[in-house]
């Protein structure tokens, strides 16, 4: 392969759900993921990557603008993206860049606030505002499911007209072939986890993942592409329902599940927060071996296909000619529980959860001294951004942007004051567990900041704190969080926590250059604050203000 010095392109791949040692490069034992461990092998793999929140949309927020939850203000899903919040589109549309969606974003619009501004939804602006700065060559977010309330998502999803096209019948396909199985001749719903090891009722090429990986390719071939890109291909998978097209649906078993990351101390005076989820319908499910062992094979099978489809775009790109000028970073919004601490989902900050999987292949010969290597820094998902706009010449708005450029890694380079700890936020003010808990939406905010040994959890709403000692419990099992011997660690995270709260993360508008470059004396403008004479400043300064009187008309 021929090496540039320059980056052309770039394809940010996202899947949904995808846990971070849920592929072979990163040690899962059972599971092996050749294309994602040939990307790693070609580029370089961080260990230590944390998304800025552990729910989809508050997540991918972060994740587009490279700005903290607490900054963007999209706490959770269907959170709206405040009008004015500027995103990787608009960066990189600066510096001559196209940003292009295909599939999932979870965004929400800020439709009142579009209205305030008489930004009209189907104008280029307007599209853009409510699309996470995105032009959309398929957005398709992959979930639409019905219920006794209604319809969940849009019936007419460019994936539902697809398959409509194709010939399936009813109005939502999504929900009766895709994501459902056929258990003689009756609906076996993905929904029901008890229909995990059933084949979804499609053919395999027309389930959502090579479908995207087919859009993803059609963008690649066509005329939008002349230019240079930032193609977003947002996957759906592996989130649930766990259900999964032949051949994936039984490609693994029980005996490939790997035992679960769970004690019983952990259920032995819990946090409150932590009971709360833990007690949910969700965790009780997956306390449950029957359902781990059901539901854990059919995620491997998305993974698996996730794997392939990846390995067909790998293919498509060097038969281009593109692997020489494109970078490509594959990662995650967030983790999945999979019972794992007696919980499903995701919602906390244990590493199953909150870590995410992230390689990057930089084809610059200058990132050649790191290839096939594992990066342990500390870095996240709000780095990316950052990382776009440097890896295209642009410079980084650090006024704007919170991340920081992961270039110095890719090039092995040790970058000045890298951060000592991450930061991840959840906000659960509209879920069943805050009516549990008794408490207003205020209050259902965590705060996690892990550094290199410790996990420390920050409950507003009156409960003390979460800790875990990460080198002396790997699996984060035991909660230090009420121990006076630790009381020294957690009076350090409180004071890191209290100083990242204090950051300058709402002076988006001056950068400190521009800052710097208004220091200047108010006297060179003609502003004589406090002098008291002509002699208190230089002959320039006083000219426009010395001479003769004028003559007042009479």
């Amino acid at each position: 392969m021929k090496k540039r010095n320059d980056i052309r392109n770039i394809l940010f791949i996202m899947y949904d759900q995808l846990r971070h040692d849920y592929l072979s490069c990163a040690g899962h034992e059972t599971l092996h993921t050749p294309h994602m461990d040939n990307l790693a092998a070609r580029g370089l793999r961080f260990s230590n990557a944390y998304v800025q929140s552990p729910v989809c949309g508050a997540s991918r927020m972060s994740a587009y603008t490279g700005r903290y939850v607490s900054s963007h203000g999209a706490a959770y899903n269907g959170y709206p993206l405040k009008v004015g919040e500027l995103t990787l589109g608009d960066h990189l549309r600066e510096i001559g860049v196209q940003s292009w969606l295909i599939g999932k974003t979870h965004m929400k619009a800020d439709a009142k606030g579009m209205a305030r501004l008489g930004l009209a939804a189907d104008s280029v602006i307007g599209a853009r505002v409510a699309e996470c700065g995105f032009d959309v060559w398929s957005r398709e977010d992959g979930l639409h499911s019905d219920g006794p309330k209604g319809h969940y998502g849009d019936p007419d999803s460019p994936y539902n007209a697809y398959l409509k096209a194709l010939g399936y019948p009813g109005s939502n396909p999504w929900h009766d072939f895709a994501n459902a199985g056929d258990d003689g001749g009756n609906m076996a719903s993905g929904w029901f986890m008890r229909n995990a090891g059933q084949a979804a009722n499609i053919a395999e090429a027309h389930s959502e993942t090579p479908w995207l990986t087919r859009r993803a390719m059609a963008f690649m071939d066509s005329a939008q592409a002349a230019a240079p890109w930032l193609a977003h291909l947002s996957f759906i998978k592996p989130h649930w329902p766990y259900i999964v097209p032949a051949p994936y649906h039984n490609m693994f078993t029980a005996a490939d599940v790997q035992p679960a990351q769970r004690h019983a101390a952990e259920r032995q005076n819990p946090h409150p927060v932590l009971a709360a989820f833990q007690s949910n319908i969700i965790g009780q499910s997956f306390a449950r071996d029957e359902v781990r062992n059901t539901v854990i094979p059919a995620y491997m099978g998305l993974i698996k296909q996730c794997d392939d489809q990846l390995g067909v775009l790998l293919t498509f790109l060097e038969e281009a000619g593109r692997m020489e000028d494109t970078m490509i970073v594959l990662t995650s919004d967030h983790g999945d529980y999979l019972g794992d601490h007696w919980l499903g989902e995701k919602d906390l900050f244990h590493a199953p959860s909150v870590k995410v999987p992230l390689i990057i292949y930089d084809p610059r010969q200058a990132a050649d001294a790191t290839r096939g290597q594992v990066c342990d820094a500390l870095v996240e998902s709000i780095d990316l951004a950052p990382t776009f706009i440097e890896a295209k010449g642009g410079t980084v708005p650090d006024h704007i942007l919170e991340g920081r450029s992961l270039l110095p890694w890719l090039e092995g380079r040790q970058p000045e004051n890298w951060r000592e700890f991450v930061v991840s936020e959840y906000d659960y003010g509209t879920s069943p567990m805050a009516e549990k808990l008794g408490l207003a939406p205020r209050d259902c905010r965590l705060f996690m900041l892990a550094d290199a040994r410790y996990t420390f959890i920050h409950a507003e709403g009156g409960f003390r704190p979460m800790l875990f000692d990460r080198q002396a419990d790997p699996f984060e099992y035991f909660d230090r969080g009420d121990s006076a011997d630790h009381a020294g660690v957690i009076a350090l995270m409180q004071a890191r926590l209290a100083q990242w709260a204090r950051r300058m993360s709402q002076r988006t508008t001056k950068s400190e250059a521009e800052l710097r470059a208004q220091r200047g004396d108010p006297a060179d403008l003609g502003l004589m604050i406090g002098i008291w004479d002509e002699r208190d400043v230089t002959p320039e300064q006083a000219a426009a203000h010395i001479g003769r009187a004028g003559q007042r008309p009479d």
